[in-house]
């Protein structure tokens, strides 16, 4: 049994949510594509390198990672999800990717070989933490002295299409502050520095957020992509907390919503986020190992702003 720390999400990731993400892995992968080529760019991953994906779901990211550390390295997924997990070995093995490998935890309290990676990635697998303190100080310390990191976590809730097209419906649906900054759950590091500031205080160095925009496709037309919203774990407990009537307006009116969207059989939305690059302290010159980390406020992370139309 591995560890956890974090119970309500491993319930969550573990039940409905996650065997939703695994059956629907493709349409997700479709969702959060856009992102993939700022994260591997930072990423800057080379043959031979061991890298570790943080919140790997069904392992879309793993997977391109190992074929990045091809030959010679390997990319290790860690997930709280049984049933994304299952899609991820699946995936690999269909795949033939011999240098690719998952394990079931919490990266708050993993077992994390210390100094063992030279890179740590994550494609929004940080928002979720109970204790994110304790979860970006463990991952710390699995990176090898001048190893690095490239996170993605959501920037501000207004700048994702999706979810104005959600709030709309406040009327209909219970949102009660659903997608509040810094909030728990997806946004709860929309803050500009809020996960930089993490790293900063697990001992990481040149710590950098910058700002990234892509665009998802989230279905075919515009009654797919609001089907698609309403049926996964948020959307669907809205509905469920609604009751049937208005659950069904809501659908209805998504669906009109999301129609200025739609062009030539596919429906994109626009997201945000945060690319959050770090570095681990490098050996001290007298080779006496790590240097200590800095003193509280000793440096500031730094913000910056790139688009990218994905």
């Amino acid at each position: 049994m591995y560890a956890i720390a974090n119970s309500s999400q491993a319930r969550a990731w573990n039940g409905y949510e996650g065997a939703h993400w695994a059956a629907h892995q493709n349409r997700w992968d479709a969702v959060n594509a856009g992102f993939d080529r700022p994260l591997f760019a930072a990423a800057a991953i080379a043959p031979g390198e061991r890298v570790l994906d943080i919140g790997c779901g069904a392992g879309s990211t793993t997977r391109q990672a190992a074929r990045a550390a091809a030959p010679g390295g390997e990319a290790v997924g860690l997930d709280l999800s049984g049933p994304m997990l299952e899609r991820a070995r699946a995936s690999a093995d269909g795949e033939g990717l011999a240098n690719v490998r998952f394990e079931h935890g919490d990266a708050q309290v993993h077992p994390l070989d210390r100094g063992a990676y030279d890179l740590a990635i994550s494609r929004f697998g940080i928002m979720f933490f109970a204790d994110p303190a304790a979860a970006f100080a463990n991952i710390a310390t699995a990176l090898r002295p001048g190893g690095r990191v490239a996170l993605l976590c959501a920037a501000e809730p207004e700048g994702n299409e999706w979810l104005t097209a959600l709030t709309a419906l406040a009327d209909l649906l219970p949102l009660q502050g659903f997608g509040k900054p810094g909030g728990p759950g997806m946004f709860s590091l929309s803050a500009p520095d809020a996960a930089a500031a993490l790293l900063s205080a697990a001992g990481l160095r040149d710590v950098r957020a910058t700002h990234v925009t892509a665009y998802g496709t989230w279905g075919r037309d515009a009654a797919d992509a609001a089907g698609f919203l309403l049926d996964s774990g948020p959307g669907r407990h809205l509905v469920a907390q609604a009751g049937p009537d208005l659950g069904d307006r809501a659908r209805a009116r998504l669906t009109d919503l999301l129609r200025r969207h739609a062009s030539n059989g596919v429906l994109r939305l626009r997201s945000t986020g945060w690319l959050v690059t770090a570095t681990a302290p490098a050996p001290c010159a007298s080779g006496g190992g790590r240097t200590a980390p800095a003193p509280s406020g000793a440096r500031r992370p730094t913000s910056g702003r790139a688009a990218l139309q994905g």
